[in-house]
């Protein structure tokens, strides 16, 4: 196949053509200009509120490229256009896209010359097109004003959280992120390739389905190879599609398991033509959603390869809120943090992108399970025939390029859509019209996952009590997956989230700020007060800066000064998200997932993340690795708070026995030894190791723990039994010794002279501590290992943080 790649340096500029820059393709407009000096860099400060002007005009990308020949038969391939775009080839125009999760093959051999050709992407505003097709609309279809400041983005099929979002910059950006390319067609071409599975006896029959794409009839050689099996097929072909089958029959297959369950193990599929190669990352697993009744309601587990995972892990957002500030390597090391703190499981939300082929590759050798939503979130959207055509083709499109990845165990039709009924003036006072056109698009969706991929596993919304459910499923903590947000957007303590019993939470998150380094990239230091206009506005969720200061009356000592605010924050967080995990996976097997919200950010933000924009780890995610390690210890106080139960959990596949130890912590410091014991728990299950009267725990001291399981795997904790902010704490007498590493980076001796809760070390460098938010008492000592995300230039200075001295005044 002749290709001519188009991707690369376009010549970007406004129609009326005063505005211009070079755009990279793959890219978009804003950083385009951005990097032209054109623009500012809209993440700093309040350049955000300047910038509107950009999504509000349409702009167009030329580039020119050489054809020798032009005989034969020669297509456009294109994909991630966002999203209302006419492509033009020497004037003639070949495309005319409307959906950025497409991907659009127009036939162009009549448009090209041979020699010099241009082609000519318009981008038309999505603020104004918006705009219009809601004018368009029988009836008025309402938008989540709170979330997205930009109205009308749920007129189109592009990221919803581009429109803005209660933790992402409103920029509504523009561009092309995927391919684009030009190429000629010979005898015919690969359209899809997808895999099908049928487990029996200890052996596999995977099903290759092939579809080809031809002008005319022919013969195509086609060859597949699973592994080490290759075959050749002579096929003929006709005008349209073509679909080719062949099973592959593998005996002893190595299984594909999640994270901390087995092997990760994956074949390489390979389809081949005289002109084309597409290759697919395949592991052999089974997967079942069990909803089957039982005395609570009725269960929502997933068992893979027979065995029931308890599902560990955070929701995913886009890495970024511009695209060409993204890259894989980027998103690597995000993912890679998600399984090093013991997670095996992300949710793709549905308000940002179906992610690129090397994401669900990562997650595949990562063994990170993928609950996929299709990408509608927190709106109502229309179901007239022609949006409801562009949605089946865009499932289709996506389900078939992603179907095969062995880590998408689960496929959801949206996000919040059912309890966006509820939001508006016009789905209130007429719910029957907008609950039938949410059926409406919700069946077309389901329809064409399951004729593309007829053994996938479908879940109608989330959060969602059952099939055909539409009722209020925050709540409903019977059935189904559920979406907790008492704690944040209610205001509600923390001790709230031991009050419901979720079979699976999907959603639930306290705000926390990002890291004072991350700060310092868009605030200066006059900025750097919660209530400054640039703080305010680097914080997205009506509510939240309030909402953290009051929390942190709740529970704590108020913070001396705004890097200590900053800290403190993230604490809390840590807190609260710990609270609910602890309780909710004592709970196993009646709830068998929580996944917090979020991992990541797309910006540098306020948010619910436990990754910092850029990658750097929050207070969250080093307690989120304990936590979410596969066997742990929690301390489970009960709603009288006149017991403390001390549960052990277990998900890995073996009897695990532990030594669990546990000591009261003097305000001073002091560990005094209150008992010792062994305890043993089965596989896949959590037992209550013993329960401590609370009167057991002086009210100047904490109850502490520390274990070891003959796994090797341990940890450690505390539990006040009241709030933190009636500890008379004294002042701990950190003391930081660093010295170069040997392996590279620093190690860093840290020792405390009283006690310390939740020390934290800080950097203006970006870079990964091995261990990070611990806990010393007197006279025990620490070492930490910091290892850099990059080179340096110089050595790091070190700030370190606890709970103590970040109240203490002077």
């Amino acid at each position: 196949m002749t290709t001519v790649d188009l991707a690369g340096t376009w010549r970007l500029s406004s129609l009326d053509e005063e505005t211009t820059a070079l755009m990279p393709i793959p890219g978009d407009v804003h950083t385009a200009l951005k990097n032209a000096g054109v623009i500012p860099d809209p993440y700093v400060g309040r350049n955000e509120l300047d910038l509107r002007w950009v999504a509000e005009q349409d702009w167009q990308i030329e580039q020119d490229f050489q054809l020798p020949e032009i005989d034969g038969d020669w297509y456009l391939d294109v994909d991630g256009l966002d999203t209302v775009a006419r492509i033009e080839i020497n004037g003639v125009t070949v495309l005319e896209a409307e959906n950025c999760f497409r991907r659009y093959r127009p036939n162009v051999t009549e448009a090209l010359t041979q020699g010099d050709n241009r082609i000519r992407i318009l981008f038309r505003s999505s603020v104004r097109e918006s705009a219009e097709r809601q004018l368009r609309q029988p009836f008025y279809i309402p938008y989540s004003i709170a979330n997205c400041p930009i109205p009308n983005g749920n007129m189109l099929r592009k990221p919803q959280s581009h429109f803005g979002w209660d933790w992402n910059i409103a920029l509504a950006p523009l561009g092309l992120y995927g391919t684009i390319a030009l190429k000629k067609q010979e005898i015919a071409r690969i359209e899809h390739v997808t895999t099908r599975q049928q487990h029996q006896d200890g052996a596999v029959d995977v099903t290759v389905t092939v579809a080809l794409q031809a002008q005319a009839q022919g013969v195509l050689p086609l060859v597949l190879a699973l592994g080490e099996e290759r075959v050749r097929l002579d096929c003929g072909v006709r005008a349209g599609e073509t679909i080719v089958n062949h099973v592959f029959h593998v005996e002893a297959p190595r299984l594909w398991w999640p994270a901390g369950c087995g092997e990760q193990a994956l074949y390489e599929l390979r389809v081949e033509t005289p002109s084309e190669t597409v290759t697919r990352q395949i592991g052999l697993r089974t997967v079942e959603l069990l909803t089957d009744d039982d005395e609570a309601g009725s269960r929502f587990a997933l068992r893979i390869n027979g065995r029931e995972i308890f599902c560990r892990g955070a929701n995913w957002i886009p890495a970024d809120a511009l695209f060409s500030l993204t890259s894989e390597e980027k998103t690597r090391d995000l993912l890679q943090s998600a399984a090093d703190a013991n997670m095996n499981m992300i949710r793709v939300w549905g308000g940002g992108f179906y992610e690129a082929d090397w994401f669900y590759d990562l997650c595949d050798r990562l063994g990170l399970m993928v609950w996929q939503d299709f990408q509608f979130a927190c709106n109502l959207y229309p179901s007239t025939p022609d949006f409801l055509e562009n949605v089946a083709a865009e499932v289709g499109y996506q389900v078939q390029r992603l179907i095969s990845h062995p880590s998408i165990v689960l496929w959801c039709g949206d996000n919040e859509l059912v309890g966006a009924l509820n939001w508006f003036k016009e789905s209130l006072e007429n719910r029957d019209r907008y609950l039938v056109s949410y059926d409406r698009l919700n069946r077309t969706i389901e329809q064409a996952l399951l004729t593309a991929a007829p053994e996938a596993i479908w879940w109608p919304s989330s959060p969602a009590s059952g099939y055909l459910d539409y009722g209020d499923a925050w709540h409903a903590d019977g059935s189904g997956d559920m979406h907790y947000w008492s704690v944040w957007h209610e205001n509600k303590p923390f001790e709230d989230y031991r009050n419901v019993r979720p079979r699976f939470c999907s959603e639930f998150g306290f705000q926390s700020y990002t890291s004072l380094p991350v700060i310092r990239n868009y605030a200066a230091e006059s900025d750097m007060n919660i209530a400054s206009p640039v703080m305010e506005l680097h914080q997205k969720n009506v509510g939240g800066n309030e909402r953290i200061a009051a929390t942190m009356f709740r529970y704590f000592r108020f913070p001396e000064g705004f890097a200590n605010f900053v800290y403190l924050s993230q604490v809390q967080q840590a807190i609260a998200i710990r609270t609910a995990v602890d309780y909710w996976r004592s709970l196993k097997p009646h709830c068998m997932g929580t996944l917090y919200w979020q991992l990541n950010d797309t910006w540098p933000v306020a948010s619910w993340s436990s990754l910092d924009y850029g990658g750097s780890w929050k207070v969250l995610h080093y307690v989120a690795r304990r936590f979410f390690q596969p066997v742990t210890v929690a301390a489970i106080p009960s709603t009288d708070g006149t017991e403390i139960r001390l549960s052990l959990v277990n998900d890995t596949l073996d009897d695990v026995t532990v030594t669990l130890t546990l000591s009261l912590l003097t305000l001073a410091g002091e560990r005094r030894h209150l008992r010792t014991l062994d305890a043993v728990v089965s596989p896949d299950a959590a037992v209550t190791v013993t329960t401590i009267n609370a009167n057991e725990i002086p009210a100047d001291c904490l109850l502490a723990w520390s274990f070891t399981a003959d796994n090797g795997m341990g940890g450690e904790g505390h539990h006040v039994p009241g709030t933190y902010k009636a500890l008379d704490l004294l002042p701990a007498g950190l003391t930081v010794d660093v010295t170069p590493a040997p392996t590279g980076g620093f190690d860093i001796l840290v020792q405390a002279n009283g006690l310390a809760l939740f020390v934290l070390i800080e950097s203006d460098m970006p870079g990964r501590y091995s261990d990070n938010a611990f806990d010393l008492a007197a006279g025990e000592s620490r070492r930490i290992t910091f290892t850099p995300s990059s080179p340096m230039d110089g050595d790091p200075s070190f700030r370190i943080y606890d709970l103590q001295s970040c109240s203490a005044a002077g």
